[in-house]
């Protein structure tokens, strides 16, 4: 008996068990203290995702002003060039690397959901130091956002997965992986193929592309963070060769995220990608998590119904704070647009008429100095 209880105590240690088995108080065991750790971890994972995720709130402000700055100052130098910017680009680094850490202490399904902080502190602080519009919209997706944020906190598993490499290789190949995995590159390579070969430059196909390359990000980032994790604690585990095999599929899915997302946001209005890469997204690594890491693996109905309201509530309410955000204002331009000249809709019709007082005004002026011969040639 002493031995089975010695085994199960150390299930519990590996994996986050979450069924703990009832032993008397006065009876020393060497896992006492890491049965009460899965709580601490968890909510720690929280606290740091939220950390992390208002600081790239902050960091997104801070460069939106720096452009507002270089905009308005004329002759000034290249945006790269401003102490601010950079500043708010070191800020976006600690937040994603407190992201990053999250996940090691919490599930992936929840930590990704979690990024809606980021919008939410991110249209406060354009209303309070920006002075942008506060619009109805905004408080009533805001007001959604938390009531999501607060039921994904509630009812998202809150079993403590230790990840180890042993632990990551036995999930790697895993036959609901392994069909996931086969199914994710047969939907990309036909999504590629409709974006590359039959140019359907369509925000939904491209989101998507992003969204299948997130999901193997979020399972590569838990795996490399947890890894860590466990190193700091004193199991070493960058010594497995699945630690490295998880650092490239991280970096490459990162940079393939980075360039489409880059390309999104060059094509369509901000508008539209930031809600509906948010949706693709959580949705990707709640799937990634619960394929990957069996994160739901044991929790009840209700709870799996209220994490996924809980979902619904924060993807409605981004939506709703970033649908039509007012743009960033340019100085007056030194031109006059087609359209603002009456009955003038485009370039051979911007010259007066000859038979008008006006005519060859505007070319005396450009002919000034010109001279007469080598005018024809």
């Amino acid at each position: 008996m002493a031995n089975k209880s010695t085994s199960d105590g150390l299930l519990y240690h590996r994996i986050g068990h979450p069924f703990r088995r009832e032993q008397n108080s006065s009876d020393p065991s060497p896992h006492s203290d890491s049965r009460e750790s899965p709580l601490k971890t968890y909510l720690l994972g929280i606290i740091i995702s939220i950390l992390g995720n208002f600081l790239i709130s902050i960091s997104l402000n801070i460069q939106k002003y720096a452009h507002m700055r270089q905009s308005q100052s004329r002759g000034s130098k290249p945006y790269y060039y401003s102490f601010l910017w950079w500043g708010g680009v070191v800020i976006m680094g600690l937040g994603e690397l407190g992201n990053f850490a999250a996940y090691g202490f919490a599930p992936a399904s929840l930590i990704a959901p979690l990024g809606c902080v980021s919008v939410i502190a991110s249209a406060i602080i354009s209303v309070l130091f920006l002075k942008e519009t506060l619009r109805a919209s905004d408080i009533f997706g805001g007001t959604l956002a938390v009531a999501g944020t607060y039921l994904l906190v509630t009812f998202a598993p809150h079993t403590s997965i230790h990840i180890t490499a042993h632990l990551v290789q036995r999930f790697a190949v895993s036959w609901q992986f392994l069909l996931y995995l086969f199914v994710e590159v047969i939907v990309f390579s036909v999504l590629l193929y409709l974006y590359k070969r039959r140019n359907m430059k369509h925000v939904v196909i491209v989101m998507l592309l992003v969204a299948l390359l997130a999901s193997l990000t979020v399972i590569s980032v838990k795996a490399v963070s947890g890894m860590i994790t466990e190193s700091i604690k004193g199991e070493m585990q960058l010594t497995y060769p699945i630690f490295y095999v998880m650092v490239v599929v991280m970096v490459a899915s990162c940079a393939f995220q980075i360039k489409f997302l880059t390309k999104a946001m060059k094509m369509f209005n901000a508008t539209e990608v930031v809600p509906i890469n948010f949706v693709f997204f959580t949705a990707s690594a709640i799937l990634a998590g619960i394929v990957f890491y069996q994160e739901f693996s044991g929790l009840a109905l209700l709870n799996i119904f209220m994490f996924l309201l809980g979902c619904l509530l924060s993807c409605l309410g981004v939506f709703l704070i970033a649908r039509d955000r007012p743009k960033i204002q340019t100085p007056e331009q030194t031109f006059i647009a087609m359209e603002t000249i009456p009955g003038k809709t485009s370039k051979e019709k911007v010259q007066p008429d000859d038979t008008s007082n006006t005519y060859g005004s505007l070319a005396a002026k450009l002919m000034c100095n010109r001279q007469g011969p080598q005018d024809d040639s």
